[in-house]
């Protein structure tokens, strides 16, 4: 068998340790036994892997590997799938849990793959694992096709109770500000419009980022320094960041806060980067946690169905929401790790800690909080259009009292299921990168508001 690789990583990240990571894998593929053709460094761009996709159709491969290196978006993966019509594979690697910041974030790019795959109704297997010394039956179990993804179906609409429907009602006539659009290759982050209204009496009015901009540049420096007040008193180190940065930021607070109050907005879909790094240079992730801890959610990514979710959920629990990728999960600690730069609401953060205002990990931008998650029940939520189908997904866990695992906002959690059941039917599922989390066990309100919603059920 000849097998073509695709070694997809991102320059953002911690590239020499992802090139370590490579040459593992690569040197547990040449192991397998079959004739190895393709790319043997990261592929960083659109260019350059198109053009070494265009040379493995040249090579007439038998399967096509995707070394899911670092985080990357769809694109590419959505790409190979579209080029070959031969059995597709992911092989994706853990995260370490350092306390540092995410080194990889492989396993959300393997996520948003997954997703954009089932949209694409598109066969692979995959494999979340590290390149060690027993990878070698993983491995040729990957690669002989004994772990295909498959189709986690929905069950049927549940039924509704007088909460449900108040939870359903409560959604009409809200309105959601998507404030520029959603970054290339982040299918999980589409929407129509059309069906929001349909689904739930929701309104999405596009915006464009310079509106934010804007807003924000002509906040006034006394409403500034109100504002940089209540984050004194909520973190010691703000001084510890670049002062002209953390005044951008602050402002886009301020900037959010006018544009909710001139629309009469409920929630945010905000593209949050590169552009408020690059283009206005501060942090949006500190406003949202703000905007999140006032029950008013920011969806980052310009992700209007995690908007959609923050709302649903927000009005089940009556509490504050955190919009979360899921980074790591460890099935022989039987534990996962939920992330997002720095953005979850204080009111979340563990009481043993104290939250301190930090950077962004890649751009080195402030305002974002750091703090671990505090413990206790937590229930995860996502209205879910995966494989093009509507549906509720919905699961429940427990946050437990670990260090945190990375820089920013994030939590140990262990799930009501063993981790490795979990990690599958959220793969075979084409789930959504992002889940909307509360604390607390909400799952009746929930299955009765996605009746109402006429939303089938999964529960991962």
């Amino acid at each position: 068998m000849k097998l073509g690789l695709l070694p997809l990583g991102r320059p953002t990240f911690d590239v020499p340790f992802a090139e370590s990571k490579l040459a593992a894998m690569l040197s547990a593929v040449d192991a397998c036994g079959y004739e190895v053709v393709g790319a043997r460094t990261l592929l960083f761009d659109e260019a350059a892997t198109l053009a070494a996709i265009e040379n493995l159709k040249q090579e007439n491969v038998d399967q096509v590997l995707i070394l899911q290196v670092t985080f990357t978006d769809a694109s590419m993966a959505v790409a190979a799938a579209n080029a070959f019509t031969q059995p597709l594979s992911i092989w994706a690697v853990p995260e370490p849990r350092e306390g540092g910041r995410l080194r990889l974030n492989a396993f959300c790019g393997l996520n948003l793959a997954a997703h954009a795959l089932g949209l694409n109704d598109r066969a692979f297997s995959w494999l979340y694992a590290d390149p060690d010394g027993s990878i070698a039956p993983d491995l040729a179990a990957l690669l002989s096709g004994e772990r295909p993804a498959g189709k986690l179906d929905a069950g049927a609409v549940p039924s509704t109770d007088a909460k449900g429907e108040a939870v359903a009602a409560a959604l009409k006539g809200r309105r959601i500000a998507r404030i520029g659009e959603h970054p290339e290759g982040f299918d999980t982050c589409a929407y129509d419009p059309k069906r929001i209204d349909q689904l739930a009496g929701v309104e999405v009015e596009a915006l464009e980022l310079e509106t934010l901009f804007d807003t924000a540049r002509q906040a006034e420096a006394a409403d500034v320094a109100v504002l940089r007040q209540k984050l004194d008193s909520q973190v010691p180190n703000a001084d510890d960041v670049d002062k002209d940065q953390l005044d951008r930021s602050l402002r886009l607070k301020l900037g959010l806060d006018s544009i909710r109050n001139s629309g009469a907005f409920d929630a945010f879909a905000i593209r949050c980067w590169p552009e408020t790094f690059t283009v206005y240079g501060g942090a949006v992730c500190g406003p949202a946690a703000m905007m999140g801890e006032a029950k008013v959610p920011c969806a980052c990514e310009a992700d209007v169905y995690g908007a959609l979710t923050q709302l649903l959920l927000m009005e089940a629990a009556q509490a504050p929401v955190f919009l979360t990728d899921l980074v790591d999960v460890d099935c022989e600690d039987g534990t996962a790790v939920v992330w997002h730069c720095g953005q979850a609401p204080l009111s979340m953060c563990d009481p043993a800690v104290k939250a301190t205002a930090t950077v962004h990990t890649n751009r080195k931008q402030p305002l974002l909080y750091q703090f671990p998650l505090k413990p206790g029940e937590v229930t995860l939520v996502r209205v879910s259009q995966s494989f093009n189908e509507p549906k509720l997904v919905l699961s429940y866990g427990e946050m437990l009292a670990r260090p945190a695992a990375y820089t920013g906002t994030s939590g140990v959690m262990r799930f009501d299921r063993p981790a490795s059941d979990v990690l599958a039917d959220l793969i075979a599922s084409g789930l959504e990168h992002h889940m909307a989390l509360a604390y607390g066990d909400h799952r009746q309100t929930l299955r009765a508001a996605a009746g109402a919603l006429d939303l089938p059920l999964l529960e991962i």
